[in-house]
């Protein structure tokens, strides 16, 4: 009989058929548990001698360097999945972004030229103004609200501040324009790292000082930003604290999601008094190459 899956057991694979109580051995990988292999007698009442339990030793060790490779596919193939899943979203979001907004933006600039190049024709021919200075008006205002989209495409993709002010002078600027007294404490220069890194700690310290400014109630927050191997961005208040509806949880998932999606990790834990402290350790791993 050929191993089969039995996913209404919770068994990743089986052969044959298990009677009485299963004598079971832990899976060890790296000192991880990553399964446990049940093993049945040939018969009932039948115990499992020295030399037995030394072979089926040996096959736990083989089965839990199996069980761990197969892990890592799956979370190998999970990542991908992520990977292309979140390609697609942020393509159909420019694309929508470009034909809904700006696209209609320019083709209302080329209507709008139109008239006025029509009416100022017609002016000429007729000797008066007609309605030219009405359209380059209207034009005037699309071409605005063009230059307007480019920049929130643009910083969409990527705050043009980091560009300008680098990670920690971007932090400041942002947290400027809200109701709350923030402190920016960083060493510095920072150490070269990668753009997504940048992006990524950018993303988690804004979205973090924004959540403490809507709904923690608090008086004021500190960000904190040092890097070497890894950059670590903590962003503290002095507000309600965990366990309030809407404060710490408010937007946790996304910037949960991109530190690890770089392989870092984002932490919210209570303050030393009170307050909430919102810590995101990413790997810079442009650091380390430079090593």
């Amino acid at each position: 009989m050929s191993p089969s899956r039995s996913p209404a057991s919770g068994a990743a694979a089986s052969y044959g058929r298990l009677t009485g109580e299963p004598y079971r051995i832990p899976l060890l990988h790296q000192g991880e548990l990553v399964g446990t292999l049940a093993l049945g007698t040939r018969s009932p009442g039948e115990r499992f001698s020295a030399a037995d339990l030394s072979v089926l030793a040996d096959v736990a060790r083989q089965a839990a360097i199996a069980t761990h490779a197969a892990r890592l596919a799956d979370d190998l193939q999970s990542a991908r999945e992520r990977l292309v899943l979140a390609r697609e979203e942020e393509r159909r979001r420019l694309r929508r972004d470009l034909h809904d907004g700006l696209g209609s933006t320019l083709a209302g600039m080329a209507l709008y030229a139109g008239n006025a190049r029509r009416a100022l024709t017609q002016g000429a021919l007729s000797g008066e103004g007609g309605d030219a200075a009405q359209w380059l008006d209207r034009l005037e205002v699309r071409a605005t609200e063009a230059v307007a989209d480019i920049r929130r495409v643009v910083h969409d993709l990527r705050p043009p501040s980091l560009d300008e002010l680098g990670l920690v002078g971007a932090v400041r600027s942002a947290a400027g324009g809200l109701a709350l007294p923030v402190a920016v404490i960083a060493d510095e220069p920072l150490p070269a790292m990668s753009a997504a890194v940048e992006v990524a700690a950018y993303r988690i310290a804004v979205e973090a000082l924004t959540n403490t400014a809507r709904h923690a109630q608090a008086s004021r927050a500190t960000v904190r930003i040092r890097a070497d191997e890894v950059l670590v961005v903590e962003v503290v208040d002095d507000g309600r604290g965990l366990g309030v509806a809407g404060s710490p949880g408010v937007g946790l998932g996304s910037m949960r999601e991109r530190a690890e999606e770089l392989g870092g990790s984002l932490t919210v834990t209570t303050g030393a008094g009170a307050g909430v402290v919102v810590r995101a350790e990413l790997p810079n791993r442009a650091r380390t190459q430079a090593r």
